[in-house]
């Protein structure tokens, strides 16, 4: 499963998880939607696709592609190589309308994210080992920690980026 970041304001336009199945049916074959709006579709060697528009406005899909003696025998018949092609050129232009943003982009958006996990990662070991070390914080400000990294715990499990100002918050207060 993957999640991608959507531009802002581009979901309401295309029209939520229904415009989201028109955009499948014009990429992929046997487009179908169930009574939430996500849609299942398969082209080429994307044997399973799956996806919709999550409530916090992100692209959330999952992808299932030959792998091994079938993607052997359908690359080897005629054709096989140029609709494996056409199978990733669709897919693309899937994200690219799915998602506001250019392949390019979605990697830059991608890294984006990964930095803020990891610094979130970061505070919250730091913190533990400030509390750990030092003997001079008050209980108040061990609580208060103690919340602030439940909360950015709580925010990485779900697959949240926190915020940077709750790690400076974080860091600041230790």
């Amino acid at each position: 499963m993957e999640r991608f970041e959507v531009k802002r304001g581009l979901v309401k336009s295309i029209g939520g998880n229904a415009g989201l199945a028109k955009l499948a049916a014009e990429n992929f074959n046997d487009v179908v939607v169930n009574a939430e709006g996500v849609f299942s579709a398969s082209f080429g060697i994307l044997t399973s696709v799956t996806g919709e528009y999550t409530e916090d406005g992100k692209l959330q899909v999952d992808v299932e592609q030959m792998k091994g003696d079938d993607l052997n025998s359908f690359l080897s018949q005629d054709g096989g190589r140029e609709d494996a092609m056409a199978s990733r050129t669709k897919w693309s232009n899937f994200l690219d309308g799915a998602t506001g943003y250019s392949a390019k982009q979605r990697g830059d958006k991608a890294k984006e994210q990964a930095k803020k996990f990891s610094k979130a990662r970061s505070a919250i070991k730091m913190a533990h080992k400030s509390m750990e070390m030092s003997s001079s914080f008050s209980q108040e400000t061990i609580d208060q920690a103690h919340a602030m990294i439940a909360e950015l715990e709580k925010m990485i499990e779900a697959g949240t980026a926190p915020s940077e100002g709750k790690v400076k918050k974080l860091n600041d207060l230790l």
